[in-house]
């Protein structure tokens, strides 16, 4: 199988003191250290427009800009996300 050397974007939206997205941070860590991807994290709380669309629902995740998850990464989906 050949691995393809395209770099993923991943793009975590969060807060600080956020225990969910603390948690998600560790399976990103943990996935990318197999499978590397560019990382961004964006702080909601400096945006109004951030916070309104996403602060009931953070930690959200998106690949590729595509929304992927809500609350909680699911690692293995994560994996075959960045192997598809």
């Amino acid at each position: 199988m050949m691995t393809s050397n395209i770099r993923h974007n991943v793009t975590l939206y969060g807060k600080k003191e956020c225990c969910l997205c603390d948690e998600a941070m560790e399976v990103l860590d943990r996935v990318r250290a197999a499978f590397p991807f560019e990382l961004e994290k964006i702080d909601i709380s400096a945006s109004p427009e951030l916070l309104q669309e996403f602060g009931l629902k953070i930690p959200v995740i998106f690949v590729d800009g595509k929304r992927a998850f809500n609350y909680r990464v699911n690692e293995n989906k994560l994996r075959s996300l960045l192997t598809a």
